[in-house]
């Protein structure tokens, strides 16, 4: 712990001798804030007519409003804080989630392109079976010579004058 610094510092125009732990740059920080508010209240209607006592105690009373204005901003920071820190928490929670989905999903995916790829092989492989199979039977069939085609009905003719037509019968 460092030593006590011994500070002269001027508060509401008197020279004040003040001992602390802090730095001689806090201490006239801190006496130049009394003198801020003493000014502040200098400005207020009526001010110049109060006693003393009600003067300090005046000053008290707005130190304290700062000093608890001041204590809520920094809970509420600090709350904020809490609520991000979580918020951040369950985001990488959910980014790694969704990361192992994703590394799963590629897996799989790899997965399908190489059945994908066995099946277009294994069809390839099918398809020329099919052909060499198909290509087989159209040379083992002998075709009919000369035979004419049979159809079940005959063909119609016209009646060339009145030009109807007309059906064989057989």
């Amino acid at each position: 712990m460092p030593g006590k610094t011994d500070t002269e510092v001027i508060i509401g125009g008197k020279v004040y001798k003040l001992s602390g732990y802090e730095s001689r740059e806090y201490i006239q920080k801190v006496a130049s804030y009394i003198n801020n508010k003493i000014s502040e209240l200098e400005q207020m209607e009526g001010y110049s007519r109060m006693t003393l006592d009600n003067k300090a105690l005046l000053l008290e009373l707005n130190i304290a409003d700062d000093y608890f204005k001041t204590k809520e901003s920094a809970d509420k920071t600090d709350r904020d804080i809490d609520n991000r820190d979580k918020e951040i928490y369950d985001l990488k929670h959910e980014l790694i989630t969704l990361q192992r989905k994703a590394d799963e999903t590629e897996k799989e995916v790899k997965q399908l392109k190489s059945k994908n790829k066995e099946l277009l092989l294994q069809k390839s492989k099918l398809e020329s079976a099919l052909e060499t199979a198909l290509l087989g039977e159209v040379h083992s069939v002998k075709p009919v010579k000369d035979e004419p085609l049979e159809t079940e009905t005959q063909p119609e003719e016209k009646d060339h004058k009145s030009g109807n037509e007309k059906r064989t019968e057989e």
